[in-house]
């Protein structure tokens, strides 16, 4: 029974060269939420959704432009700046005499 009890010969499973040191989501799991931000954000909300996008994918990425990068990362970030950029214009537009698109 030396399976049982404090003079066992595994430890606690969960240790640091087994499961990573990572304490946050998965990067995997932040590029998708992500990329389902800038889509969701061209319909809706794109003035929020787009820097959540932008902010979840450079997560995903590892906080750097060097080395192999995920793609729904780099799609996310590309997808919400341009979800941002347009939200912008949008308002802009709108704030303007004529109340209009552009």
């Amino acid at each position: 029974m030396t399976g049982f009890g404090q003079h066992g010969t595994r430890k606690y499973p969960r240790t640091r060269g087994r499961m990573g040191s990572r304490s946050g989501p998965d990067r995997a799991t932040l590029g998708i939420i992500g990329l389902v931000c800038a889509v969701a954000g061209f319909f809706t909300l794109g003035i929020v959704l787009g820097p959540a996008a932008i902010v979840c994918g450079w997560l995903a990425m590892g906080r750097t432009w060097a080395g192999s990068r995920p793609v729904p990362a780099l799609v996310a970030v590309v997808l919400g700046a341009i979800d941002t950029l347009l939200a912008v214009i949008w308002l802009a537009g709108a704030a303007g005499p004529g109340g209009g698109l552009l």
